[in-house]
């Protein structure tokens, strides 16, 4: 999006990148119009102005309160496998969390990123051997515009993370977010199990949920909303991702070609299926497209995923459809792919949408 020939868009990225002060740092800076690089094609915006179709219409909202008693397990089973089969995304409440747990992460994750300069900007960092990383952008380099948000991440599992790389200001809340979030996904992962006629304790022993990242977003102010994205569209590559987040609005979800706005349920946890488990369903639960428009307010949108993936399977190194969902009624729709073909995918270019599963898909004449 360059203003004139002379433009060096690396340049640009570079020198924002070694200064080391985020977009936090930008938007504190009282700037009134953003960096050329932030700016997105006109086709890849939202149109803000107009009104996305919410009439009544959320993302569904599962109550967990009874998962446990007989009489309404199964019927808790029935509504994950709808939400994950037609939404791909669905709330939780009522998930075991205290809600004083749920405050103290968000709380801790924006003192973190309220630091002053001389602070924050030690950890700044895209070395991830270390299992923790905070930047702007995770793919500044390799997408086609960035995005108006800073992340901290930590590589919680499948190897122990040293929780002293962690920031003292938040370490102990990260944590303990990690204990807590593990647990939803591993009772979520088991519903879903039992949704796909699984054996108990299936997904748990395949390990899809040891490799698992904590990311503490910050989507700060931004001058100009209109012209850049708090994350692009994309869907998430693992298996299951839980999300808490603070009340300022900003996560849209794509359900039957129309973009949704997610309104969070106080004390609730947003799940979405990554495309890994779409696969390994055989295309029975379904990924799907989301994204975050810039923030218009003057409060900082705060939002903590946990994604979780497998750490190992099939001895021989290769993914792909669970064998026993496969039929000749319901042949594999995805072949097998490796280890390498994944991450290859994933960290040859910006966040997208199904590209892994697009070239997997089995093309039956």
């Amino acid at each position: 999006m360059a203003a004139t020939s002379s433009y060096d868009r690396l340049k640009e990225l570079k020198e924002f990148d070694e200064s080391k002060i985020g977009v936090k740092g930008l938007s504190d800076s009282g700037i009134k119009t953003i960096p050329d690089f932030f700016k997105h094609p006109p086709q890849t915006l939202p149109d803000l102005k107009s009104k996305f179709s919410q009439a009544n219409t959320n993302i569904p909202i599962i109550d967990l309160s009874n998962v446990n008693s007989p009489d309404h397990h199964q019927k808790i089973v029935n509504q994950i496998k709808e939400a994950a089969k037609s939404w791909g995304f669905f709330q939780v409440i009522n998930h075991g969390i205290p809600i004083s747990v749920l405050d103290e992460t968000i709380q801790a994750i924006k003192a973190f990123h309220e630091q002053p300069y001389e602070i924050k900007s030690k950890y700044y960092n895209r070395d991830e051997s270390n299992g923790v990383t905070y930047a702007s952008n995770n793919d500044l380099y390799r997408s086609e515009a960035a995005c108006w948000l800073d992340s901290l991440k930590a590589q919680m599992g499948p190897k122990p993370l040293d929780i002293e790389l962690l920031p003292e200001i938040c370490r102990k809340e990260v944590v303990e977010w990690d204990l807590s979030a593990t647990k939803v996904a591993e009772t979520v992962m088991e519903l879903l199990g039992e949704g796909l006629g699984l054996e108990p304790g299936k997904f748990k022993e395949l390990t899809f949920s040891q490799t698992k990242y904590v990311v503490g977003h910050i989507y700060p102010y931004c001058p100009q909303p209109d012209l850049t994205m708090g994350i692009t569209s994309h869907t998430d590559p693992g298996v299951v991702t839980v999300l808490l987040q603070n009340q300022i609005q900003g996560l849209q979800v794509k359900h039957e070609d129309r973009w949704l706005e997610v309104k969070p349920a106080l004390g609730g946890l947003i799940i979405n299926v990554g495309d890994f488990l779409q696969i390994v369903s055989n295309g029975e639960y379904k990924s799907v497209e989301h994204r975050v428009v810039a923030n218009s307010c003057k409060e900082p949108r705060i939002s903590i995923v946990e994604f979780f993936n497998l750490s190992k399977w099939k001895g021989d190194g290769y993914y792909g459809p669970l064998p026993e969902l496969l039929s000749a009624e319901k042949p594999a729709i995805y072949r097998n792919f490796t280890t390498q073909e994944f991450l290859e995918n994933f960290y040859s270019k910006g966040l997208d949408s199904k590209s892994l599963i697009q070239k997997i898909t089995i093309r039956h004449e």
